[in-house]
């Protein structure tokens, strides 16, 4: 299993991320990505402090995925930083998409569906078929997610994702431990998208080593 967007106390989260992820191996996941929100204050910060944790995550079973989630961050900034965090070394860019219910900047999730530094748009709202064909052409994955509030739309990805023929990942957007899904979760999700068992089976069970394929 596989969970591309989590926060820990670096950012809004409760948990260190050696706890994040050990809590996570117990589940049985073998790759996690450590995503807190970023902006210009603190993105070199994160990306150096989470990766101080491969060797406990190795420890554990677990790939760790050094990542951002850069957060109403003015959208034409965000080429600019997902282009640092990979600098900095970085394996994941998450986008904090236009969900219905925070104010997000408008044309946010057009620049990161067109970035080539962005690999998934997280809880993108009501986004424009336009937009997931440009994600679907540059490798951008959008995300259906287990998140209260942000989950309102996954329906409506699901739908724009399969006429723009782009890439679906489901993740919970952790903050605190109960948020981690169980695998019977992760199916209830993907399901209750409106994914078929065949759809959920492929995008549940991505290899770690396709999952950031631009």
């Amino acid at each position: 299993m596989y969970d591309l967007h989590t926060h820990t106390i670096l950012s809004d989260g409760e948990l260190l991320p050696t706890e994040l992820v050990r809590r996570a191996a117990v589940l049985g996941y073998d790759t996690l990505a450590v995503t807190d929100h970023a902006d210009a204050s603190n993105l070199a910060h994160l990306v150096e402090a989470v990766g101080e944790c491969r060797e406990s995550a190795r420890c554990y079973g677990v790939n760790l995925l050094v990542g951002v989630e850069l957060t109403h961050v003015p959208p034409s900034l965000i080429p600019v930083f997902a282009r640092d965090a990979k600098r900095l070394g970085a394996d994941i860019v998450v986008v904090h998409g236009e969900t219905v219910v925070e104010p997000v900047a408008p044309g946010t999730n057009h620049t990161a569906c067109t970035c080539e530094y962005v690999d998934v748009l997280a809880h993108p709202g009501l986004i424009a078929v336009e937009d997931a064909r440009a994600a679907a052409e540059r490798g951008v994955a959008l995300e259906i997610t287990s998140r209260g509030g942000h989950n309102r739309t996954n329906g409506h990805v699901v739908r724009v994702a399969r006429e723009a023929g782009c890439r679906l990942v489901v993740d919970s957007d952790t903050h605190a431990p109960s948020d981690l899904m169980s695998k019977e979760a992760r199916w209830a999700v993907a399901l209750g998208a409106g994914l078929t068992e065949a759809e959920s089976r492929e995008v549940l069970s991505v290899d770690r080593n396709r999952l950031l394929q631009k």
